[in-house]
């Protein structure tokens, strides 16, 4: 019987706080078989979209979409906190639990009328997700398609997302 993806994630209870069941995305990576599959599963996730760019959160949204984009021969487009792109950026503010952060993309990597596939290791609250969605969208793209290997049901990062098309290679209920 061959492994499925949830074989590899290892759940930490009570991490980084009690009623917290923390899923490990590092037992993933170190595994060869299982970054393989990982990679294979979001991959395979993209089946029937048709997109020019994969656009990559920091930092796990870089270690999952670089590969996939290599594998599809498609433009890579790194999405960083703030501060840490030395070209031209196009930044985009969003609320935390306690407080805000900046997300910011190099201007001239998303050309207007580009069809984009956001990718990163886990869905959550999905603010960070969003902003991403209305920075691409601000610079003129369209966002078809957002994949993710996790998806943590329970702090409702969907909701948030309505009119996205979501795909997500394993789903947990709870937080």
């Amino acid at each position: 019987m061959s492994k499925r993806i949830e074989d590899y994630v290892v759940t930490i209870p009570d991490f980084p706080e009690p009623g917290v069941m923390f899923r490990d995305v590092t037992s993933v990576l170190v595994d060869p078989d299982g970054l393989e599959l990982a990679i294979n599963e979001m991959q395979a996730l993209l089946g029937d979209l048709d997109f020019d760019a994969i656009v990559g959160l920091e930092s796990r949204g870089f270690l999952f979409g670089m590969p996939i984009a290599y594998n599809l021969h498609k433009p890579f487009i790194l999405v960083r906190k703030q501060g840490k792109l030395p070209r031209e950026t196009v930044s985009k503010e969003y609320d935390l639990e306690y407080g805000t952060a900046v997300i910011e993309v190099h201007k001239e990597d998303l050309k207007p009328g580009q069809k984009v596939v956001i990718v990163d290791d886990l869905i959550a609250t999905g603010g960070t997700v969003k902003a991403a969605a209305e920075l691409v969208e601000e610079l003129g793209c369209q966002v078809v398609g957002m994949i993710f290997l996790m998806e943590l049901k329970g702090l409702n990062g969907r909701a948030k997302l309505t009119g996205y098309d979501l795909r997500s290679v394993i789903a947990y209920d709870g937080k």
